[in-house]
């Protein structure tokens, strides 16, 4: 299904995040809750809103804390923004905070809000372990234990491997297969090279340093100050400029150890963060006087084959997104695409660009076109700056945004893939004077 913003018009104010750390670094005693109030507040401070405003939170995550499970209601009553505020947590896997945005931007849409704050947060220094499932019943069981014989019966059948923590599921629940392996046999099936993988990461991770070395990234990073030491962090630390193919070439294969092509080195790392953007109607933006970047001109939702086009979200979403923008792809300047994998952008790349496939799955009399390399990912991606679940989609946003004002490029276009094979796609135009 695809949308497009031709009710009221939903303007992007503007965006941040805490910087993207290695799990089990910077970020390491600090919860999911924490890197999204560490965003939200700085997105308020950064544009100087009165939280009173904000008529709605929606907060992306992907593995839930318990203690918080709403974890958009816990990060407004952590901020400044206030207790009447509605705010709830969703969970779309890599693409939650995009749909969060998209939540944002409908209620504005249909009048049920004027100013929202769409949000995510992960980490993956500290994900939830459950005992397994034998222990959960008898822990559950020992209740209503009444006495030491109760709690002895409930000691029987148990075995030293049922004490074990139950790991966390990586794999897909309806195909029993993890990401990785999927992306391997689409790599296999799409004749993407080990060498043009490594390529691409390598200059992902140049892209990345160089950003960060000329401040391209810094107006979107909100500083943090971690327990126990309070150090700050002012910066992703995922991002290796120093990155060669030869280095690269070195790396073991990691889901198939024998034919494999996807390593460490050419796939997103595992990392905590924490990231917002701030929405709203035009018409509020005018009244409260604040300053929009950019305007969604039309969005677009896809589920597919979780087996066979896992990763192709984007392959659907892009042309539905520009279709209800009434775009061709030739027109978008600035494309912002999630890199689970270099594999599974390249194949993204190359079905888009592929008039059998255009022709087959999008019912297309012609390819979609190929994205120029100098448009896309400018600034480093999720490969190179990390991928914090939740968190990533707000980040695509704010760097599509920020991209549009820095390149004075009219249009700017944001996809992304996630497990369960469900894709979103999103198109917006820079205001500066040349919105309709």
């Amino acid at each position: 299904m695809n949308y497009s913003s031709s009710s009221r018009r939903v303007v992007v104010i503007d965006g941040c995040r805490t910087p993207f750390c290695r799990s089990g670094t910077a970020f390491t005693d600090l919860r999911s809750y924490d890197l999204g109030r560490m965003a939200v507040s700085g997105l308020m401070h950064r544009t100087k809103i009165d939280p009173e405003i904000v008529d709605l939170l929606v907060m992306g995550t992907v593995i839930a804390d318990p203690a918080t499970s709403n974890l958009g209601r816990e990060v407004v009553l952590g901020t400044q923004l206030p207790d009447s505020c509605p705010a709830y947590t969703c969970s779309v896997a890599c693409v939650s905070s995009l749909q969060s945005f998209l939540d944002c931007a409908r209620a504005i849409q249909t009048g049920d809000a004027e100013v929202a704050i769409a949000a995510g947060a992960e980490t993956l220094s500290d994900a939830p372990i459950r005992y397994r499932r034998s222990v959960r019943k008898r822990l559950i069981a020992a209740q209503k234990a009444r006495g030491p014989g109760d709690y002895l019966k409930l000691l029987r059948g148990l075995g030293p491997t049922d004490l074990l923590p139950e790991p966390v599921a990586l794999a897909e629940f309806s195909t029993g297969e993890i990401m990785g392996e999927n992306c391997e046999r689409l790599a296999k099936r799409l004749g993407i090279n080990r060498e043009a993988q490594d390529e691409y990461a390598m200059t992902s991770h140049h892209r990345a340093a160089a950003a960060a070395a000329d401040g391209r990234l810094k107006r979107q990073i909100v500083p943090a100050f971690p327990p126990p030491r309070f150090k700050g962090v002012n910066a992703d630390n995922g991002v290796r400029g120093d990155s060669t193919m030869e280095k690269l070439a070195k790396l073991r294969p990691v889901f198939d150890r024998k034919l494999g092509t996807i390593t460490a080195g050419n796939a997103s790392y595992l990392t905590d963060g924490g990231s917002a953007v701030l929405l709203a109607s035009e018409e509020a933006a005018k009244r409260l006087g604040l300053k929009p970047i950019a305007v969604l001109k039309g969005s677009a939702v896809a589920a597919l084959d979780p087996l066979e086009e896992l990763l192709l979200g984007p392959a659907m979403t892009v042309p539905m997104a520009l279709d209800a923008a009434d775009l061709g792809l030739e027109e978008v300047e600035v494309v912002e695409l999630h890199e689970a994998f270099a594999a599974q952008v390249l194949a993204v790349l190359k079905v888009l660009d592929d008039e059998e496939f255009c022709r087959d799955r999008l019912g297309r009399d012609k390819a979609v076109g190929a994205i120029d390399r100098d448009r896309l990912n400018t600034w480093g991606g999720s490969t190179s700056l990390g991928h914090p679940f939740g968190a990533t989609g707000a980040r695509l946003i704010t760097n599509c945004c920020h991209r549009l004002e820095a390149e004075k490029a009219r249009y700017g276009l944001v996809a992304a893939c996630a497990a369960g094979a469900i894709g979103i796609g999103l198109v917006f135009e820079r205001l500066d004077g040349r919105g309709e």
